[in-house]
């Protein structure tokens, strides 16, 4: 890399970080999440305007693979925050309700997302079929888990019992959606078989080894750090747990990738392997910082997944497409998670807000959508539609 190529990778990181920062506040100021400001950020410094001058002019080519390696390593933490944040207590009395709700909303949206596909098809044939019609179906099926749970924050619901019951939803249905866009990936990436088997046993030693291991290590930190704190000021996460879950998450990233499947699966498994009984504290400390770093990286995947969104060709007919997504996205998840809610005895009143809460959308979504455009599994003007989708505004 040449001084003048490192030069612009620093003007163009501190020009993004701005960008973000201003949209991303005037999204709060309108009541919408930042995220939506930096998606729209990231949409405006792309070819959309002026006819990719201005894209071109700040972003060279030439630095581009740099910015993009600096946001997969923004979304390897974010996974790896996402996974943290799974809490498997929230299906203490709401297994059944939860079950139901996230099984109606993922077999509805993959079904009606899938017939949405077979339809596009004729418009934006790339590769294989059959993984096309897949992607689309599994991509339509997650609900943005994280979102979802600073959206009832924010409003105070999260300890409702329809709050609750939605995070528990969210949670067993992200799990079962990444494993089916897992699976999807895997059928349609031409991986060998061998290495396609090796996928499970990962996942076994990840629960039933790495798991206790690092259980045991970061409960005794746990009780060090506890025990510092009774005697002077409160200590932070320090150096040894920092380094071991950087790692895992970096190791296990790079096992997924190398599986064939893609390296935010295996960052999110470094997550949810985390255990909590034990180590609130230090899982607080370690997610406060990674959640710095991820924000100064993150808006760099918006930026380099702008650059490749082109709204300005999107005609009539793209319109037309644009709103067949939006209702076939909306109407699947509100409609599936409705009847799975009624299924499981909830009333209706209820079971209209978990439709609802359950079509929240956000940055899990563009992961997977940069995912199947990096992978070809759709085209580059079918990407810019779908990244409408979940840049819309949540509920």
């Amino acid at each position: 890399m040449t001084t003048h190529q490192t030069a612009m990778v620093l003007v163009d990181l501190a020009l993004v970080l701005m960008c973000a920062q201003v949209l991303g506040r005037l999204a709060r100021w309108c009541g919408q999440p930042a995220v939506i400001g930096e998606i729209l950020a990231g949409i405006l410094l792309g070819p959309t305007l002026f006819d990719g001058a201005l894209s071109d002019a700040l972003f060279p080519f030439a630095v581009r693979p740099m910015l993009s390696t600096l946001g997969d390593l923004g979304i390897a933490l974010f996974m790896f925050l996402v996974g943290l944040e799974l809490d498997h207590r929230l299906l203490r009395g709401n297994g059944r309700a939860a079950v139901g709700v996230s099984v109606g909303s993922i077999v509805c949206s993959f079904g009606l997302g899938s017939i949405l596909a077979l339809w596009l098809w004729n418009g934006h044939a790339v590769g294989n079929r059959l993984g096309f019609v897949l992607f689309i179906g599994a991509a339509m099926s997650i609900t943005a888990f994280p979102v979802l749970a600073r959206i009832l924050t924010d409003r105070g619901i999260q300890h409702t019992r329809v709050g609750a019951l939605a995070m528990a939803s969210a949670a067993v249905g992200d799990v079962v959606a990444w494993l089916l866009l897992a699976a999807v990936l895997t059928f349609t990436g031409g991986q060998s078989s061998w290495l396609v088997l090796l996928v499970l046993p990962y996942a076994v030693v990840m629960f039933t080894v790495v798991r206790p291991l690092l259980g045991r290590f970061l409960t005794s930190r746990e009780a060090r750090a506890t025990g510092a704190d009774e005697h002077g000021p409160r200590s932070g996460p320090g150096a040894g747990p920092l380094a071991v879950l950087t790692a895992l998450l970096l190791v296990s990233g790079a096992l997924s990738e190398r599986l064939g499947l893609h390296f935010i699966f295996g960052a999110f498994l470094a997550g949810a392997v985390v255990p909590r009984h034990g180590t609130q504290r230090l899982r607080a400390a370690v997610a406060d910082r990674f959640e710095t770093i991820t924000w100064m990286l993150l808006p760099a995947y918006f930026t380099v997944a702008g650059l490749k969104v082109d709204l300005s060709t999107v005609d009539g007919d793209g319109l037309g497409e644009l709103g067949l997504i939006l209702l076939v996205a909306i109407g699947g998840k509100f409609g599936g998670a409705y009847l799975g809610a009624r299924a499981a005895r909830q009333p209706g009143r209820g079971a209209m807000t978990l439709g609802i809460l359950m079509n929240t959308r956000g940055l899990t979504e563009l992961v997977i959508l940069g995912v199947g455009l990096q992978l070809h599994l759709i085209d580059t003007d079918l990407y810019s539609l779908m990244v409408v989708w979940p840049s819309s505004p949540p509920p």
